[in-house]
This record gives C-alpha cells, sequence and structure tokens, in this order.
C-alpha cells in the first residue's frame, strides 16, 4: 500500500520540477562596459552579434533582446531578467546604444482574445478527423 502512495507522490513532484529556459541573446554580465566604446556596427556585431531586428522606418535602430523563461510545473510561466539593447546606427557608425533592464521596460499584458483570421474555415474534431483521411501515407511508403 505504501508503495502505490509513493507513485502519485513522486508523479506529482516531477510535475513541480522548475526549469528555466533562455530566449533571445545571451547578454554577457559586462555588458555596459563592452558597449560603452562601440563605434562602428562591425565592432558590435563582433561583440555581441547580429541584431535580433532592425527598424525600417526612420532612424535606424538594432534591437537585442533576451530573457528568461521559467516554468513551475502546472503554474503560470514567469519572465525575468528582459534585458533590451537599442544600438542607434548611422551607415556604418553607431552612434549611440541604450540598455534597458526589467524595472526598465513598460508593463504589457497580452490579451486573451484571438484575433479572427478572414475566410478561416471553422471545423469541429469530427470534420477534422474526416478531412485528414486520406493525406498520409503509410509509414515506410517514403512519399
Amino acid at each position: 500500500m505504501k508503495r502505490i502512495a509513493i507513485i502519485p507522490m513522486i508523479l506529482i513532484c516531477a510535475a513541480c520540477a522548475f526549469q528555466t529556459k533562455h530566449r533571445g541573446y545571451v547578454f554577457p554580465d559586462d555588458l555596459e562596459s563592452r558597449v560603452a566604446n562601440v563605434k562602428t556596427t562591425s565592432e558590435l556585431q563582433e561583440k555581441i552579434g547580429d541584431p535580433l531586428a532592425k527598424t525600417i522606418y526612420g532612424t535606424p535602430v538594432w534591437v537585442y533582446y533576451g530573457m528568461d523563461e521559467n516554468y513551475r510545473g502546472p503554474l503560470p510561466h514567469t519572465y525575468d531578467n528582459k534585458t533590451v539593447l537599442l544600438a542607434w546606427v548611422d551607415g556604418n557608425r553607431v552612434t549611440k546604444t541604450q540598455i534597458l533592464h526589467d524595472q526598465d521596460l513598460p508593463k504589457i499584458a497580452m490579451d486573451d482574445d484571438e484575433t479572427e483570421i478572414p475566410a478561416a474555415i471553422e471545423l469541429n474534431a469530427l470534420q477534422e478527423l474526416f478531412n485528414n483521411v486520406g493525406r498520409f501515407s503509410p509509414a515506410g511508403m517514403g512519399q
């Protein structure tokens, strides 16, 4: 009886395991000192890497972003250690850099509602099942 009670306890503890995944750039601890003396885009790419995004309107800005995504079993995901590096670029020169951390970034809440897709076809589970009949080849047929 004791063995039977131990199995659910092990499964519950395994489901509550803590895991952290890093998203985006892994910035060095001395990020401020590394980018303080950067004068050219090639120096910036050598020290940090290629930007995650570049603006296409107005003054060119290179955007680098990194954060930690924390998983705690069935609890909601949390995000911390968010860092954004902005580099204003003029040709091959870096004119200005700015580093934003968690406390500098605005709190943005995602809306739970879904955006409708124009001309989307809504199928129920049974329609999805029959819609997929004949679409897949048997395993090992090489098609």
